[in-house]
């Protein structure tokens, strides 16, 4: 993976090769008013340039649990160890009534990442089993590659845990199809991802909350445009939906996509 050489500074914002003069000041104000007292860590990086706009370096370099964020390299564990054929494949629901409503009905793959339906992944994730499961992390390099919390929620408020850093990392692979996958099971995971956008821009993401207490919230992923690509993540101490707000306006700050 590609690594950037030094941040000396807590935020640097460099788009497209040019520098904003006024960032270092207005966009981390703008970022702090949005945080309204919150803890968070932001990296949105160009994967054209290699360069990085990042806002609180030291918590970027922090490992929390990744909660539902850790679908995207569950899909594509799941496709690659033959656990599910495709992203049609229905896993039927088993009746007991979820916190969700959007949970309590059959799913696919895509639409278990779409509604974030914990128990189809889980059901998946006994399917792959521990043994297929830790050699796919170790073949990630994702995070701490810790199993121990148990193989259907080892990654909820448990034993795995990831920086932000380290998800940007594991998304410039997925995006630039260089992780040691079929490409084209990486282009479905990618396609099941897609969560927004207009003309111009796809955003494709996952978010993440730890439902205990809802107290860490994430949003991964990355942004298409005609101008290139950007990987990002993003965690706070909040909801992913709270995350996933925070990333859009961010984006849009930085003009990689258009306001709303």
């Amino acid at each position: 993976m590609k690594r950037i050489a030094a941040l000396v500074m807590s935020l640097v914002l460099i788009v497209m090769g040019g520098t904003y003069a006024d960032a270092k000041t207005s966009i981390q104000t703008d970022i702090t008013d949005m945080l309204n007292g919150k803890d968070a860590t932001i990296i949105i990086r160009n994967l054209k340039t290699d360069k990085e706009f990042i806002y609180n370096k030291e918590r970027s370099e922090r490992r929390y649990t990744p909660e539902s964020t850790y679908k995207v390299p569950h899909a594509l564990i799941g496709l690659s160890t033959g656990a599910v054929r495709d992203e049609y494949e229905v896993k039927r629901w088993d009746g007991t009534v979820r916190e969700f409503p959007d949970w309590n009905r059959d799913h696919t793959l895509a639409s278990g990442m779409r509604y974030s339906v914990i128990w189809y992944y889980q059901s998946m994730a006994r399917d792959i089993g521990e043994e297929r499961m830790q050699e796919n992390l170790k073949l990630l390099n994702y995070g701490n590659e810790d199993l121990s919390g148990g193989i259907d929620s080892f990654w909820l408020d448990s034993s795995l845990k990831i920086s932000a850093r380290e998800q940007t990392d594991f998304f410039e692979g997925l995006v630039e199809e260089t992780l040691p996958y079929d490409k084209q099971k990486m282009r479905t995971v990618k396609r099941i991802m897609i969560n927004g956008g207009e003309d111009g821009y796809t955003l494709h993401g996952k978010t993440g909350t730890r439902l205990s207490d809802f107290g860490l919230g994430w949003y991964t992923g990355y942004v298409e445009t005609d101008k290139g690509d950007w990987v990002f993540a993003v965690n706070l101490d909040g909801s992913g939906t709270e995350a996933k707000n925070v990333t859009v306006a961010v984006l849009e700050k930085l003009k990689i996509i258009p306001k709303e």
